[in-house]
């Protein structure tokens, strides 16, 4: 039988990219599939605490096995912002195309554009916690480029490639992306459980 996991998510976009990523190993149920409509607050300072946040939340709820995500950019020479705040980087309405104009107008005139994207999955199964992280190293673009993707996607350029992730498909993403090097520690995690 397969292990049923509710994702505390309300982004479609990180939805199908788990989804792309766990294949048919898993069945994966929206919040909006579990009969849930909420915003859940990400009021902490760190990826890990705000993806746990969202887990708890949901778990309080459903009491059923559940997972969340938070991912960030962090960009070097602005001393890892936005990262926490990287939906919120321009205020609260979390503009993609807002953001990315804030974050170059403060990358202006500046030499070193390393960034990294960072995501941590915190899991909730049979009432304990587990958190995985993946990490993918890159640079910011001068401008905007392609139309595939979300947030920050654009103005990013993985190390290894010269494409943003916008100009990817979804299949040449998921080989750099931070979301599956944590989702690839879930699975294999996953996998495991329960057979020691």
């Amino acid at each position: 039988m397969k292990t049923v996991l509710v994702f505390a998510t309300n982004n479609q976009h990180k939805v199908d990219e788990i989804k792309f990523v766990i294949g048919t190993r898993f069945e994966i149920i929206t919040m909006k599939e579990a009969g849930i409509d909420m915003d859940i607050p990400e009021p902490h300072d760190t990826l890990q605490a705000n993806a746990l946040e969202k887990a708890k939340a949901i778990h309080q709820l459903l009491h059923q096995n559940c997972f969340s995500e938070d991912s960030g950019l962090e960009v070097t020479e602005l001393k890892g912002e936005p990262g926490v705040l990287s939906a919120r980087y321009a205020g609260d309405e979390k503009s993609p195309a807002k953001n990315v104009e804030k974050l170059l107008e403060n990358l202006k005139g500046k030499a070193d554009r390393s960034a990294r994207f960072r995501t941590v999955i915190s899991l909730i199964l049979d009432d304990k916690e587990f958190s995985f992280e993946g990490v993918c190293e890159g640079t910011i673009t001068d401008e905007p480029r392609g139309h595939e993707g979300f947030g920050y996607d654009p103005v990013f350029v993985p190390d290894g490639s010269n494409k943003t992730f916008a100009e990817m498909t979804m299949k040449e993403k998921t080989l750099y992306s931070h979301r599956r090097k944590a989702t690839d520690q879930f699975i294999l995690f996953l996998q495991s459980y329960g057979k020691n």
